[in-house]
């Protein structure tokens, strides 16, 4: 695949907003998928497999294809479809994959069944997703001190106590319990 296509693939240290990138350098014609080196080995493949639907999908339909539109969709599932085995993936993900692969959103963390099934397989750790957090506890994410105010569908309304100002907040986000 990598001499097909003739990628650059780098490895980089964990990042807050992403688990994998993919770029296209217009000057240079270099394509470039990037991993965060934090991720287990099945976070790894299915983001690995993510970025490279990115890539085939641009090489397809150049930058008239949305980013996480149905060419994007349809070329995901046939990159992944042949490693969705027993063999790749432990039964719990594969059946978690299974259903996310129904309609494929823009990150697999964007599925909090997937996420936590993928979580699972993460070495120890002190935090836990905002989802465990009750409203009105304080947590913290990303060096900042959050009050919990309100959970809403997918994300919960929290307030950076230093400032008073107030985020939406994933609740599959990664946060620290500050115990009272």
């Amino acid at each position: 695949m990598l001499d097909y296509f003739g990628f650059e693939f780098k490895i980089k240290k964990s990042r807050q907003t992403k688990l994998g990138d993919y770029r296209y350098t217009p000057k240079t014609k270099k394509h470039t998928i990037t991993i965060n080196n934090d991720l287990n080995q099945f976070s790894f493949l299915v983001t690995f497999l993510h970025e490279v639907a990115h890539l085939v999908t641009f090489n397809a339909h150049g930058r008239k294809a949305a980013p996480h539109g149905q060419e994007w969709k349809d070329n995901f599932k046939k990159i992944a479809t042949p490693v969705l085995n027993e063999s790749v993936f432990p039964a719990p993900v594969l059946l978690a994959l299974t259903n996310y692969f129904k309609n494929p959103k823009a990150a697999s963390c964007s599925d909090p069944i997937l996420y936590n099934v993928l979580k699972k397989f993460d070495g120890p750790s002190d935090l836990i997703p905002l989802s465990k957090i009750p409203v009105g506890q304080s947590f913290e994410f990303n060096e900042k001190v959050y009050k919990k105010l309100e959970k809403k569908r997918t994300r919960s309304l929290c307030m950076e106590e230093r400032s008073a100002r107030r985020y939406l907040i994933s609740e599959v986000a990664q946060v620290m319990l500050i115990e009272d």
